[in-house]
């Protein structure tokens, strides 16, 4: 089972069907898919609404009347999708009475593709600084929606992550990948970094693409070995 999260840098004018033909892919190869929606920043997102939404959207999947395998679910998320993908493996370390505590579904597994995983550091670089901004407010007016929302100052997640980004993205900068590995290995968490040649910021969300299969290849690797 995977759970999947677009991007878009939050904003109300992408939604989930940027995910839909990896969806897609995924099922064609066996895997059920969880295209999640949530309220972006200029339709009712931001602290706590689109936080509240991914919390809500992963924990439905112990209502559905279907054979799911709930304790071998899988996160993957593109760009901003990634940080929500990875704050929802990071909600069981979640403080009571916040955004997403107390999990129904835990996530046992994480992928970041091109993702903010990082929002310090994101709100001070161009161009992630000013829709983190409009995501959370200014980090010195807000620091603990900082502390709260970024997979960095959440770990350790306990949990394997494979961080994915291209050495060609003008969207999200490598620093914040390399900024989320470095603390992740520093916190004992089992995180690879995979650094794609000629690679941006969209071919991730190509269903034809390398960058792409060694997504599906890795869910399709860990997921199998954790049934077995």
């Amino acid at each position: 089972m995977v759970v999947v999260v677009h991007g878009g840098y939050w904003r109300a004018r992408y939604d989930r069907s940027l995910m839909t033909q990896l969806c897609l892919d995924l099922a064609d190869r066996g895997l059920a898919a969880w295209n999640l929606e949530y309220r972006r920043v200029g339709s009712g997102g931001g602290w706590p609404g689109t936080f509240d939404d991914v919390a809500a959207g992963v924990d439905a999947l112990a209502d559905l009347p279907a054979p799911l395998d709930l304790k071998q679910v899988a996160s993957i998320g593109h760009s901003a999708g990634g940080q929500l993908a990875l704050w929802a493996a990071a909600r069981t370390v979640l403080p009571d009475l916040v955004p997403g505590a107390h999990p129904q579904v835990r996530i046992c597994a994480a992928v970041s593709q091109a993702g903010v995983l990082d929002l310090h550091l994101a709100a001070q670089l161009a161009p992630s600084s000013q829709p983190t901004r409009a995501l959370l407010g200014d980090p010195d007016e807000h620091p603990q929606r900082y502390e709260l929302a970024s997979p960095r100052e959440l770990l350790p997640l306990g949990i394997p992550q494979l961080v994915l980004h291209g050495d060609r993205d003008d969207m999200v900068s490598m620093r914040i990948a390399t900024s989320y590995a470095a603390a992740a290995h520093e916190a004992g968490d089992p995180c690879e970094l995979v650094v794609l040649r000629g690679t941006g910021h969209f071919e991730h969300i190509d269903a034809g693409s390398p960058a792409w299969h060694l997504a599906r290849e890795w869910l399709e690797g860990y997921l199998s070995a954790a049934r077995r």
